[in-house]
């Protein structure tokens, strides 16, 4: 049989099996998909959430440098405040994968500028006591200049936010982000990175960013040192000048 002949005989093979084919063969019915209500408005929960702050109390959080002792920020009017002089706080509940949502908002009278405007950090996964963890920056960058790896949104010292989309001072402010934690071997070797993906008040920031490792102040990061497992999501007390910022409604989703 020559050449020509088989591919003649693979055309017609080819008719016939997609003409044989209907839709429904690619079509999937299980697993079905849980059913989740939207909350009525941008922002508000959806009903598997786990909430981690709803202006009422910080029984969800504990000090991230003594897990044993209650996180000690300020609860006032539903509105939870950084207390620097109390350290940072991280969520008694550790995760994996998730998605988060988080308001917050610099004081409507912010002074200071660059780095010393407003600063905190949301930590996706607080992996030790101090500022260890993998940091997305919350900072007052409606009209400050600081570095672009640095300022609100960004993935600290490591990516850029694509935009600048910061409300003003005194504004409430959003950050809703997907993250995947990084997959090491048994050997504790890296398998796949953590990624990122954010928005920052509706905005895309950081579109399925893949981190080189845990937040470093200083030098370049990598997993030479990092560990596996699920972790506490961490928010800042930075030790910067300015007046403290605040948080509401909070909320996460495993997934």
């Amino acid at each position: 049989m020559t050449k020509k002949v088989v591919l003649s005989l693979c055309a017609i093979l080819f008719v016939i099996i997609t003409f044989a084919q209907k839709p429904e063969d690619t079509e999937l019915y299980t697993p079905v998909p849980a059913v989740v209500k939207p909350g009525n408005v941008i922002g508000q929960p959806p009903s598997d959430a786990i909430i981690l702050f709803d202006g009422k109390g910080l029984d969800k959080w504990e000090d991230a440098d003594n897990p044993d002792k209650p996180a000690n920020w300020i609860v006032k009017n539903g509105v939870l405040t950084v207390n620097k002089k109390a350290g940072n706080i991280q969520t008694k509940q550790k995760f994996e994968d998730y998605q988060l949502h988080v308001e917050w908002r610099e004081p409507e009278d912010i002074q200071g500028q660059g780095q010393e405007r407003g600063n905190s950090g949301l930590f996706l996964a607080s992996t030790g006591p101090g500022d260890a963890g993998y940091e997305m920056q919350i900072l007052d960058n409606y009209h400050n200049k600081t570095y672009t790896n640095g300022q609100a949104g960004s993935i600290y010292k490591q990516n850029a936010p694509l935009v600048n989309p910061n409300r003003k001072p005194g504004e409430w402010q959003s950050f809703d982000v997907i993250w995947t934690a990084p997959r090491f071997s048994i050997d504790g070797s890296l398998q796949s990175p953590a990624r990122v993906t954010a928005f920052f008040n509706g905005v895309l920031v950081q579109n399925n960013f893949g981190l080189k490792g845990p937040t470093l102040y200083i030098g370049y990061p990598s997993y030479a040192k990092a560990t596996r497992g699920p972790y506490p999501i961490k928010l800042q007390a930075h030790g910067d000048k300015s007046k403290p910022i605040s948080f509401r409604n909070i909320w996460v989703r495993p997934l």
